[in-house]
């Protein structure tokens, strides 16, 4: 119902960087989170190497690791049984890109002084942030700095920094302080959940410290989740001139001095190579030594060549996966962005996600959702399939947990996934908008039959994915219930008491979405037995064993499916979102303050569930994820009543909404919801992304590119396409991974070229028309509306 305001570009626009030209110290909080740089394992803001004296509250210092956490017991007032009891939150882990710079008997600061040249860079093709300045102190004493950070893509545990000083107009002694601050503390949220924490005060114990020559560590322990980390740094100094070094103790803080004796225009340089190894991946007692080898092996290996190496690894990861767009810089800067950021946060070891924030808060306290499966899952399917093939492994790992929930549930048997989770646990304190949420089991096992679909990896499906599929499918049958609904003659399977993708309206009976998506969970399920029975004979009988899976239970998912009660009002034409929302009172958008969105900041929840009111896509996404189930008609339909509805409150909904949008004809719609999204972060849209990126929406946009520009689909076993050009592009061309091949898609404003860049043969789908590509015949050509043009 809202729009957003013009947009405001405060960074200029670049299509492979973003960029400061200039230090504010209003603008610093934003500028931490935008670059900040990941591997998926390690997160670092976006913060300046030297200590920030800004005023309070332009700053959030935060490194954070995925998958390392800490638990507290969850204190309810009033108690009930099956409340979800320990909460799992990401930590601020101690700081290892600590610097500081002495000029004489002046430390170096940005808020003292002057800055006569101030450059900063996030490069998405190197994965380096840079920076450049040029400093004069209060006593006249001038010099250049310039450094680079980079967390190494090829080593997890590995960040690396370059820092570089050049005294300018003397000579004289300078100082730098290379130190690990173990003094960190998490975010509190106060009444927003999207911004941190409810911790506060310190959650890590000291155990131990290393310290020698060039090389210093802190060891940590969590209090109650009892892991342990080893955070290290080894410094490297080259300067000429004479140089003194000295280490330094504090309580939870160790310190390396160099004292340089420098030349006007002589340059002074230091290596810093920091490491992050914790108890979840190595025995407690190896941390050290494991830390002490990977810095050293850095530092004999040097940041030169360790940068090489990245930009390798992400010159292969455009060449597979860039988006390319003609006739919009800002898209295009704000595509190569939310692709970058993606990759950065995206855990890819099979024991970790991707949290709602990535690694660049701690909003919502890090808690992976099901916007892995649902919104991100796809991105890294189609364009980095290993990745996606990881995330469905930490599901994997995590399903004794999901059976344990079952069971507390008062399920007999089956697995319920966690709404919010870290380490497997539930980790939603409130149940209409977490456990009520048990759509989460079909979108997980939607993601597999996207893998299967696109990969045919079969020793997965044997050996994880079928296990997750069955087990999460049983426990439809015990949440379900059949009954008479009226319209329909024989009963129905219902489906109560359960929350949709709208978290406006909770705890409802026969939500559209859960069920449908129950529906397809169901015979996807049943298709799996009967495969793996006819082609896989004793590695079937093996998973049915180990599950107790009975003959009498598939049956019975087939005969839900096919029961499956689906709400629809005749009278509209449209697909009711549950069995009680068209009853209800319409939200009265017309006298509703700006100032009072979103809505769940300014509502009690019972005011809000009462009401006919959508924080975002529901039906709509169920219109995009089971679209061969709907014509065009049912979507028009649908798509303008949920519009007039839906707040979009969460960063979730505009890119389906494009989506559907565009392909129902509503072009210019499509693309306004569709620009809501590629720049939400860049261009803070939500005034909210200094607490974190959103990274939902960012996939989100390669979304908007693929499923609803490019009209991509799945249908058959085939990828298929139906494409449309924005009258505000000049052409735009994506790439798709599909059963080992390589494809890329560029839509012209007269004709789409299929492109086989890797592989031997892949059939797909052009609107009605089939085609072949094969080695021999690479390229195929063709109008916007079926006729063919050329092959090549």
């Amino acid at each position: 119902m809202r729009k957003t305001d013009a947009l405001h570009h405060k960074y200029p626009l670049e299509t492979w960087r973003i960029s400061e030209n200039s230090f504010d110290n209003s603008n610093n909080f934003l500028s931490e989170t935008l670059f900040a740089l990941g591997n998926g394992y390690i997160g670092l803001r976006g913060c300046q190497e030297e200590s920030y004296k800004g005023p309070s509250g332009t700053s959030l210092n935060g490194s954070y690791l995925n998958g390392f956490y800490e638990s507290e017991a969850i204190q309810y007032p009033e108690n009930a049984y099956g409340l979800a009891r320990t909460n799992q939150f990401m930590l601020n882990v101690p700081d290892a890109k600590c610097i500081q710079l002495w000029v004489e008997d002046e430390e170096f600061d940005l808020q003292q002084g002057s800055l006569e040249v101030y450059q900063r860079h996030l490069d998405f093709r190197t994965g380096l942030l840079t920076r450049t300045l040029v400093w004069l102190s209060p006593k006249g004493k001038k010099i250049r700095v310039d450094s680079k950070r980079m967390v190494c893509f090829d080593n997890k545990h590995l960040f690396v920094i370059s820092y570089e000083v050049t005294p300018l107009n003397f000579s004289g002694q300078i100082r730098i302080v290379s130190a690990i601050d173990g003094a960190v503390k998490n975010i509190t949220a106060g009444d927003d959940p999207r911004v941190g924490s409810a911790v506060s005060g310190p959650t890590l114990a000291q155990l131990g410290l290393f310290q020698s020559e060039d090389f210093s560590a802190l060891l940590h322990t969590t209090h109650n989740s009892k892991l342990c980390l080893v955070t290290a740094m080894l410094n490297h100094l080259q300067v000429d001139g004479a140089i003194s070094s000295s280490c330094n103790q504090q309580a939870e803080r160790l310190e390396q001095h160099f004292n340089i004796t420098a030349q006007q225009g002589g340059l002074i340089r230091l290596d810093k190579f920091c490491s992050y190894h914790s108890s979840r991946d190595f025995a407690e007692a190896d941390l050290p030594a494991q830390s002490q080898q990977v810095l050293t092996q850095a530092r004999q290996t040097g940041f030169a060549a360790l940068a090489k190496t990245q930009e390798m690894y992400l010159a292969d990861f455009w060449a597979q996966a860039d988006v390319q767009i003609s006739g919009d810089e800002a898209l295009q800067q704000g595509i190569h962005f939310n692709m970058f950021h993606l990759l950065q946060s995206a855990g890819r070891d099979g024991k970790t996600n991707i949290a709602a924030k990535g690694l660049t808060g701690e909003g919502y306290e890090g808690h992976y959702f099901w916007d892995t499966e649902i919104y991100i899952f796809p991105f890294f399917l189609y364009n980095k399939p290993e990745i996606a093939k990881k995330l469905l492994e930490y599901r994997y790992q995590y399903l004794p947990q999901a059976r344990k929930r079952a069971r507390q549930m008062s399920h007999a048997s089956g697995a319920l996934y966690p709404w919010r989770t870290i380490a497997g646990e539930e980790c939603s304190a409130y149940f209409p908008a977490g456990t009520a949420q048990y759509h989460i089991n079909a979108d997980i096992a939607y993601s597999i039959k996207l893998y299967m679909e696109a990969t045919g990896d079969i020793d997965f499906l044997l050996q994880q994915g079928a296990e997750i599929v069955l087990e999460t499918a049983r426990l439809w049958m015990g949440l379900g219930n059949y009954a008479h609904m009226a319209g329909r003659k024989d009963k129905s399977f219902c489906i109560n008491e359960v929350t949709g993708p709208d978290e406006y309206t909770a705890q409802v009976n026969n939500n559209y979405y859960t069920n449908a998506m129950a529906q397809m969970h169901l015979r996807f399920a049943a298709n799996i037995v009967q495969q793996l029975r006819e082609q896989h004979g004793q590695d079937f009988a093996r998973i049915a064993a180990a599950i107790e899976l009975t003959e009498v239970e598939v049956a019975e998912w087939q005969l839900a499916a096919d029961s499956m009660f689906l709400p629809y009002d005749s009278e509209r034409q449209i697909h009711e979102q549950d069995d009680s929302f068209l009853s209800k009172k319409p939200w009265d958008f017309k006298n509703t303050p700006k100032e009072n969105y979103p809505l769940l900041l300014n509502y009690h929840p019972l005011v809000i569930y009462r009401h006919q009111v959508c924080k975002q896509a529901d039906v709509v996404l169920a219109l995009l994820l089971l679209s061969e189930q709907f014509d065009i008609a049912d979507k028009r339909r649908d798509f303008d009543f949920y519009e007039t509805v839906t707040t979009h409150d969460s960063s979730l909904s505009t890119c389906i909404f494009s989506i559907i949008a565009a392909e129902v004809g509503y072009a210019e719609k499509a693309y306004d919801y569709f620009m809501q999204t590629a720049r939400l972060d860049i261009d803070n849209t939500h005034a909210n992304t200094h607490y974190g990126v959103h990274t939902a929406a960012m996939a989100g946009t390669w979304l908007g590119i693929a499923y609803g520009f490019a009209g991509m689909r799945v249908k058959n076993g085939m990828p298929s396409f139906a494409p449309v050009l924005p009258q505000q592009w000049q052409d735009y061309q994506f790439h798709v991974h599909f059963q080992g091949q390589l494809l890329q898609v560029q839509v012209k404003p007269e004709t789409v070229e299929y492109r086989l860049l890797k592989g031997t043969s892949l059939v797909l789908q052009h609107r009605s028309q089939l085609l072949t590509l094969t080695s021999e015949q690479a390229r195929i050509c063709v109008a916007l509306h079926d006729k063919e043009l050329d092959h090549a």
